[in-house]
C-alpha cells in the first residue's frame, strides 16, 4: 500500500484531515501554567484559564488540536497514519499553523494550541519544522497563549531544548507500557530514544527553576511540565505492570500526567487483538482512578495490585476495593485520624479531608457536618465513626456486607452503556467555516477585521 497524498489541497481541507488525525492523542489537559501576556501580543496562560472544557462524551473542545503532518516514515501496527495505510495525507506549513491558531483564537473558538506530528523524513527534520512553527507563532505572531507540543523521539536534543523555551508543556509518548510490546508493534521505535528526551526535559525544567531563583525574568523552560501517553489493551500487560510503569515515570522523570488511551483497533493486523467488546474503556477508567490515587492520595502501586492479584476489580473503584481488602484498618475516627488516613477512606476526597482537618480544630464533627463538607456518606459511612459512633448502628464491618451495599450505589462512569465516541469535537461541527479570498478562516456571518 502506498501513500495517498493530495497535491492540491486547500487550508481547510488540510485542517479537516489533520485535526481528525489527532483525535487518538489524548495527552491533552489543562495547562498548569500561569504566565500573563505582556500586552504587546495576544493571549496568556493561566492555570484556571486554559480549562479545556470537555463534552459529555469526553471530546476535547478548547484547543486547536492538530498534527503538523499525518505523513509518516514509521509503520506502527496500531496507528491509522502508519506508512503502509492508504489514507489521505496532508501537511501544514509553519505559516498555515500560525494563521489558523491566531484566527481561531481571535474568534474565541480556542484557547491554545496542541501540536503533534507524524514523522516526516526523519525525527530531527520533523522536530525542526515544529520548532519553526512555534518560533514563528511566538515571535512573529506574538501569540502568548498556551502551547502544548509533542516531542519527536530520536530528534536532535538541541531542537528539543530550543522548543522547550517556547512551549508551555511538552510530552513524549511512551506509546506502549513495555519495551517488549514496543518492539513487536512499533519496530521503528525504541524505548531508549523515548526516555532520552524525557530526561532532557526534566533536567531543563530543573535548571530553569534554579535560574529563576537567581535571576528574575530568566526564560522559562516548559513551565507547565511534561506528560506522556500509553496505549492500553494493544499488548498483554496486566494492570499491575502498567501502573508500576506509571509510578516509575512519576518518580524518575517528574511527570505531571500519565495518560491512558484505550486501544481502538483501526487496522487489520494479525499482531493486534480483536477486542470483540470494543475499546477497553472500563479498564482505562480504572487506571485513571488508580493514577489519581498515586498522585494525590499517597498510595503505591503495590498497595493497589500485586503479582498475585494483577488486575483491577471491574465492579469496584480501586480505592473502595483496597479498603475492603484492608478492613482491619477501619473504621477510623474522623475527629482524630491523621490527614493521610482520611485520604484512604472511600467517599472522602482531598478537599473534604482538608476541610475536616481544619474544622475539627474548632469543635467536634458530626455526620451532618461531614455531609456539608462534601463527604459522600453513602460510601464513607461504612469506614468512619464520629465520636466513636457509626452513622447506622446496624452496619456490619464485614467484607461481603459492605460490598453488597457499595454495589447498590451505582458508580457513575464517564461513558454510557453504548460506550464513548472516539471523536474529538471537530472544528466543523455546528459551524459553517470557510476561507475568504484573503485566506482568513471565517464562519458565515462573521465580519473579518481589515
Amino acid at each position: 500500500m502506498g501513500l495517498h497524498i493530495a497535491t492540491e489541497m486547500s487550508l481547510m481541507e488540510k485542517l479537516e484531515i489533520l485535526s481528525d488525525a489527532a483525535k487518538y492523542d489524548v495527552a491533552c489537559t489543562s495547562s498548569g501554567s500561569e504566565r500573563r501576556g505582556d500586552g504587546r501580543g495576544m493571549g496568556n496562560a493561566v492555570k484556571a484559564g486554559i480549562c479545556h472544557s470537555f463534552a459529555a462524551d469526553g471530546r476535547c473542545i478548547s484547543l486547536l488540536k492538530i498534527l503538523f503532518t499525518n505523513e509518516c516514515v514509521y509503520d506502527c501496527k496500531y496507528c491509522l497514519n502508519r506508512r503502509s495505510n492508504d489514507v489521505p495525507r496532508a501537511s501544514f506549513t509553519p505559516e498555515e499553523v500560525c494563521r489558523l491558531t491566531t484566527e481561531f483564537y481571535r474568534r474565541n473558538y480556542i484557547e491554545g494550541l496542541f501540536l503533534s506530528s507524524g514523522v516526516l523524513e526523519n525525527p530531527t527534520y520533523t522536530m525542526g519544522l515544529l520548532y519553526q512553527t512555534v518560533y514563528k507563532l511566538r515571535r512573529e505572531y506574538r501569540f502568548q497563549g498556551y502551547i502544548h507540543m509533542k516531542v519527536i523521539p530520536g530528534a536532535d536534543p538541541e531542537a528539543v531544548r530550543l522548543a522547550g523555551f517556547l512551549a508551555d508543556r511538552m510530552s513524549v509518548n511512551l506509546e506502549l507500557p513495555t519495551a517488549e510490546g514496543l518492539s513487536r508493534l512499533a519496530p521503528n521505535k525504541h524505548r531508549r530514544t523515548i526516555l532520552a528526551p524525557m530526561r532532557l526535559i526534566q533536567n531543563g525544567i530543573g535548571m530553569s527553576r534554579n535560574e529563576l531563583t537567581l535571576y528574575r525574568g530568566a526564560p522559562q523552560f516548559v513551565p507547565a511540565g511534561q506528560s506522556t501517553q500509553m496505549i492500553i489493551g494493544a499488548t498483554p500487560e496486566n494492570d499491575y505492570q502498567i501502573l508500576s510503569v506509571a509510578e516509575s515515570l512519576y518518580q524518575k522523570f517528574g511527570l505531571k500526567r500519565v495518560f491512558y488511551s484505550a486501544f481502538v483497533n483501526v487496522n487489520a493486523d494479525r499482531e493486534l487483538p480483536a477486542l470483540s467488546g470494543g475499546p477497553p474503556l472500563l479498564r482505562e477508567h480504572r487506571l485513571y482512578q488508580a493514577d489519581w490515587l498515586l498522585r494525590f492520595y499517597g498510595f503505591r502501586a503495590r498497595e493497589l495490585l500485586s503479582e498475585e492479584r494483577p488486575d483491577f476489580n471491574i465492579l469496584l473503584d480501586p480505592k473502595a476495593d483496597w479498603a475492603l481488602r484492608n478492613l482491619a484498618l477501619f473504621p477510623v475516627e474522623v475527629n482524630r485520624a491523621p490527614y493521610e488516613t482520611l485520604l484512604r477512606v472511600p467517599g472522602i476526597g482531598v478537599k473534604s479531608a482538608q476541610r475536616i482537618v481544619r474544622a475539627r480544630r474548632s469543635g467536634t464533627l458530626s455526620f451532618a457536618h461531614l455531609k456539608k463538607m462534601g463527604v459522600v456518606l453513602k460510601r464513607a459511612h461504612f469506614f468512619i465513626t464520629c465520636s466513636g459512633k457509626l452513622l447506622y448502628p446496624s452496619v456490619r464491618i464485614e467484607e461481603n456486607f459492605i460490598t453488597r451495599q457499595l454495589l447498590d450505589c451505582r458508580e457513575r462512569l464517564p461513558f454510557d452503556a453504548d460506550g464513548v465516541t472516539y471523536r474529538q469535537l471537530s472544528l466543523f461541527d455546528d459551524r459553517n467555516f470557510r476561507m475568504d479570498q484573503a485566506g482568513y478562516v471565517r464562519r458565515t456571518g462573521d465580519e473579518i477585521e481589515k
